[in-house]
């Protein structure tokens, strides 16, 4: 039965404190990781946000694992993180000091005032402070039952000595420790064990120490593994941590009966000693490596390099680390998207050229880029459709629809490009013809417009901007006209006889008419900032009808 109630105890502690995790980070919110973002302007401010956030959300590896996703994302860069993630080791340590407190006999009201928050709650956010509460309740009992469980063992003179055998060695405590702390994916599940050990007297502190560095360095394994796939930058970020881990505990094992006596002089309870030092360990670490960070930065970029992969073309935004985060997961397919619309760009500003050059090289460069949107657009729809297979709300669902619709207009302007239009400059060039010099100046006309109503149009899609958008749509309605006032100088040409319009007709009208195409298209990006005034305009009728 002993063993029975400790492997209980032991998955309850997890099970509580994955609740405590999910709870507080679901009620911090899109919140949390804008102060993450912002707070970053100097190193002492990045080691307090990264301490303040993990002190809510209690996970330095899920503020790590928010980082790599960052840094992914391009939305931090990889130096700034270091401080936080100092920060975030300090914050990571209240979990413990809590347990320390001995508040057990609080256990079971906590647990009934979660569930209550849980089963009575009407809105979503009191809901995850209550799942956070019944974390915390079971995190509590956990202890209470490890605890109780291991009371017979102090007469067990056996398990002292291989227990000893175990943590009192400074690298056997701190290995066995580490890989107890990487397979449970919990530091402070690892130091809760301790303290329950710690009760019954059946860990002396220094063995309590060895259990705490090991610990400190096992949690370091969720990071590295999050970062498996990520790119360099945010690989960097997981193996800073891990190394900020490994160099302090090395440092901090010539000194450790100093270290020791200075964490016994911090208590009278050996239970808050080991509290304290966990908390220690990571502030000394902080202060020592804070004014070395620049010199870190560096050694990591060497360690850490780019592979081949990573340079060749592929999305730089699409973050699968930041899909619990609807609005984040948003902004970055955003990112994406407007990367595919400068590929696009580039191939609808060059279009022109290969008729006013007889270059063929030009128009090979032009199609190459429609395989980069093409790849694009797929990874844009695939990113999307995954998200979309989460919880968003009305706001986040239409603007994954717009997302989706403004990737498939740039991937068929795209294909506008490289399937109609590159075909007739070939043509063009083969044959040798060239536009009279009315109908090229008519065109270059048509085509700058074109190209400043594609300006125009991502500008409004971004920025959400409806006024920008109206324009957009006058301009389609000019366009139109002037497209049809093109058409007929064009006949006109044809009826005096022109040679050089009668031998370019069809490749001259084919042009105007893809432009065209390629206008509507632009227009049609717009169209979703506008569906949220329709949708409200649809409910207010209803509300008056009514």
């Amino acid at each position: 039965m002993i063993y029975l109630n400790l492997f209980g105890g032991v998955l309850l502690l997890l099970y509580g404190i994955k609740l405590v995790n999910d709870g507080l980070q679901n009620a911090a919110g899109p919140r949390i990781r804008f102060l993450l973002r912002s707070l970053t302007s100097n190193r002492l401010t990045a080691v307090g946000a990264g301490a303040f956030i993990t002190g809510l959300i209690q996970s330095s590896s899920a503020t790590s694992v928010m980082l790599v996703g960052f840094v992914s994302a391009g939305l931090m860069s990889f130096r700034q993180t270091l401080a936080v993630i100092l920060g975030a080791d300090i914050g990571a340590t209240l979990t413990v000091q809590l347990i320390a407190f001995r508040v057990a006999d609080y256990a079971v009201l906590l647990i009934g005032l979660g569930l209550c928050i849980i089963l009575f709650a009407k809105r979503h956010h009191l809901k995850t402070i209550g799942n956070g509460l019944l974390g915390f309740g079971f995190v509590f009992m956990a202890i209470r039952i490890m605890s109780e469980a291991l009371a017979p063992l102090q007469e067990s003179a056996l398990f002292k000595e291989v227990l000893v055998a175990l943590v009192g060695a400074p690298f056997t405590g701190i290995l066995v420790a580490a890989i107890f702390t990487a397979l449970i994916h919990s530091s402070a599940a690892t130091i809760g064990i301790a303290l329950a050990l710690a009760v019954h007297g059946l860990v002396p502190l220094d063995g309590a120490i060895h259990i705490v560095l090991g610990a400190n360095i096992g949690t370091c394994s969720t990071a590295l593994m999050a970062s498996m796939r990520a790119p360099a930058e945010a690989r960097r970020v997981a193996w800073a941590h891990s190394i900020f881990k490994m160099l302090g505990v090395l440092l901090i094992l010539p000194f450790l009966p100093v270290f020791e006596r200075l964490v016994s002089s911090s208590g009278s309870d050996l239970s808050r000693q080991i509290a304290n030092a966990h908390t220690l360990f990571n502030v000394i670490m902080a202060v020592c490596f804070l004014p070395f960070l620049g010199l870190f930065s560096k050694l990591l970029v060497k360690l850490v390099p780019e592979s081949p992969e990573e340079k060749k073309f592929g999305p730089k935004y699409l973050d699968d680390h930041v899909l619990g985060t609807p609005s984040l997961a948003l902004g970055q397919a955003t990112r994406e998207t407007l990367r595919e619309s400068d590929i696009v760009r580039e191939m609808l500003f060059d279009s022109i050229k290969v008729f006013q050059v007889d270059d063929p090289g030009l128009i090979t460069a032009i199609r190459d880029k429609d395989n980069l949107v093409d790849m694009l657009d797929r990874q844009i729809r695939l990113y999307l459709t995954r998200l979309s297979s989460s919880t968003l709300t009305e706001v986040h669902s239409r603007r994954a629809v717009g997302l989706l619709e403004a990737s498939r207009d740039l991937e068929s302007i795209g294909d506008i490009i490289d399937r109609n239009i590159m075909p007739l400059a070939a043509k063009r060039i083969t044959k040798g013809l060239m536009f009279s010099e009315e109908g090229m100046n008519e065109i270059i006309g048509y085509h700058k417009k074109l190209v400043e109503n594609f300006d125009m149009s991502l500008s409004s899609f971004t920025g959400n901007d409806r006024d920008l958008g109206r324009r957009v749509l006058r301009n389609k309605e000019e366009l139109e006209e002037l497209e049809r006032e093109l058409v007929q100088a064009h006949l006109e040409r044809l009826r005096k006889g022109l040679r050089e319009s009668m031998e370019t007709s069809h490749i001259h009208l084919d042009t105007i008419g893809n432009y065209a195409r390629i206008n509507s298209l632009i227009t049609h990006i717009v169209y979703p900032i506008f569906e949220d005034v329709r949708s409200r305009g649809r409910e207010e009728s209803f509300v008056v009808g009514g």
